[in-house]
């Protein structure tokens, strides 16, 4: 039987994601102090930033393959990184609030951020697991 396709949404939850890896990959390059990868609500510096974030970026470059291939790691991949954003967020939130971190960032962006986020990350395993048998 001929592979069924992964379709649009899927697609386009795979290519943001591939913009979150090319993200991570740029983050030890920045010449901003208040770019960096945040780790378990903590934002990284230096050498742990130098190591971290193209951690994080292959990871997510392996599961942006997967999706597109829609080979069968993907769907642990995607549970896990959903549930590493799902936690993150208000680790960094709690780690953070009231001080001078906080304020780099405008509420037009602080606010719809954690929305976009997990919407691409989770939602991007729900559709894996909705299509399992589907995945190779």
């Amino acid at each position: 039987m001929p592979n069924k396709s992964r379709g649009a949404a899927l697609t386009i939850l795979a290519l943001l994601l591939a913009l979150m890896a090319i993200s991570d990959f740029g983050k030890p390059f920045a010449h901003n102090p208040g770019v960096g990868f945040v780790f378990f609500g903590v934002r990284l510096s230096g050498v742990a930033n130098m190591i971290v974030a193209p951690i994080f970026g292959a990871l997510i470059a392996v599961y942006v393959f997967g999706i597109l291939a829609m080979y069968r790691y993907a769907l642990p991949l995607g549970i896990f990184y959903a549930a590493y954003v799902i936690v993150n967020m208000p680790l960094f939130i709690l780690r953070y609030h009231g001080t001078p971190v906080m304020q780099e960032h405008s509420w037009a962006y602080l606010v719809p951020y954690p929305f976009v986020a997990i919407g691409v990350s989770s939602g991007a395993a729900w559709l894996l697991y909705r299509r399992r048998a589907d995945l190779q």
